[in-house]
């Protein structure tokens, strides 16, 4: 019956065997990578059984990372893999002895379609946008000689600072959680990691599939609670479990290449923002046993180090005592559970907040904030905090010259 179904696809809508073919149970569609690009034959399971076979009794469950709001409508799905004017032939049905129909499109796919046989043809590989190997397509395209002049000039260094930008993008648009526009920021951001695979491919050095593979058996082999027998019952047993396991890594690579023990430090990087880079210092070490009892030590330990501040006698003792208090307030924020650089961020965020209104509030006096005493500045800010406060109550505030009424 499948052959019947294959050969129809062949002869009546040109099925080319030269790009393979893909042969996807109707029922299991939810549930099962498609790559638009490579023709598609979409069969009820009965037809594929040597005897009729009932529908499965548990629903498949939708593929992870195409699980989203639309994942268990299969219509949804194709129209999701597939541009709206892409074509589906809708086969002849051996079993009820149905003929063939007319084409349809993506766009006017029914629910009601799916319960007989249909082909999709393959569809160009920039426009099976939503599939993993569209980008990476896309990314060789623009190399190729008579691609993008722009992409064709760039290295690796030159994209560095793409990425930078793509990440504090992505970064900012995360305060805003799970919106349209994060999933456009990631894109962007993947974007990078696409080009530079690309370029490595092209050196021969290691591709995507290098980059895919490494992260999954990196993430498989230090989550043996989840993928093997190991046991971790809370957050801190899995970062302990973790930095264990990234020791023993480092150990075996040294002992493979003859090289000193990395610390456990090494792999955070130097162009990393100095708070976050801090934080993550004092988690590994924390996550290795080396940490304060509880968090009132470390309190004591802000508090001398304000007082090894205020006794430093030159430039360079103030920077490095400053420095030291830096790094034992990130510390109470990371025992704490904040996060140091997010906190500062948004205190600036809150600042910039308040200076505008000051700003505007000196602008409606007619005067310059320079001509203006610290006194009546400070007036203003508070009358800014207060006003903040009313906004964001949303109820009215009066301001005048001497501060809030």
């Amino acid at each position: 019956m499948l052959d019947a179904l294959v050969a129809e696809a062949r002869d009546r809508w040109g099925l080319d065997f030269s790009a393979g073919i893909q042969v996807v149970a109707t029922e299991h569609l939810i549930a099962t990578p498609i790559e638009a690009s490579r023709p598609l034959l979409l069969v009820p399971l009965a037809l594929l059984a040597d005897d009729a076979a009932p529908a499965p009794s548990n629903p498949a469950a939708a593929l992870p990372g195409r699980h989203g709001p639309d994942g268990r409508d299969p219509v949804a799905v194709l129209r999701r893999l597939y541009p709206s004017d892409a074509a589906v032939a809708r086969l002849a049905d051996p079993a009820s002895g149905s003929e063939h129909g007319a084409a349809t499109t993506i766009a006017s796919l029914a629910a009601a379609d799916l319960r007989g046989p249909l082909y999709l043809p393959p569809i160009a590989p920039e426009l099976a946008s939503a599939g993993p190997w569209s980008m990476p397509y896309i990314s060789a395209r623009l190399r190729q000689p008579d691609g993008c002049p722009w992409d064709r000039e760039q290295t690796h260094a030159s994209l560095r600072k793409h990425l930078l930008e793509e990440t504090y993008e992505v970064y900012d648009a995360l305060e805003r959680g799970a919106t349209p526009e994060l999933a456009e920021e990631l894109g962007d951001l993947l974007l990078q990691v696409i080009l530079h695979a690309q370029l490595a491919a092209e050196a021969g050095v290691f591709d995507l599939a290098d980059v895919q593979g490494s992260i999954a058996r990196k993430i498989v082999r230090r989550h043996p609670h989840v993928f093997g027998d190991a046991v971790a019952r809370t957050a801190a047993d899995v970062n302990r479990q973790w930095e264990r396991i990234k020791a023993g890594e480092r150990a075996e690579a040294a002992d493979a290449g003859g090289a000193p023990v990395k610390s456990a430090l090494d792999g955070i990087s130097a162009s990393m923002p100095a708070l976050a880079a801090s934080q993550e210092m004092q988690e590994r070490a924390a996550a290795l046993g080396y940490d304060w009892p509880d968090i009132e030590g470390v309190l004591d330990k802000v508090a001398e180090e304000l007082g090894e501040l205020a006794r430093a006698a030159t430039a360079a003792d103030r920077q490095e005592e400053f420095g030291d208090l830096l790094l034992v307030v990130v510390n109470v924020g990371r025992r704490l559970g904040i996060e140091s650089e997010a906190a500062l961020r948004g205190a600036n965020e809150k600042f910039r907040s308040r200076f505008r209104r000051v700003e505007r509030m000196v602008a409606e006096r007619g005067v310059a904030i320079r001509d203006l005493d610290f006194a009546t500045l400070d007036q203003l800010w508070d009358a800014a905090k207060a006003e903040e406060r009313a906004a964001a109550a949303d109820r009215p505030v009066t301001v005048g010259s001497g501060g809030e009424r």
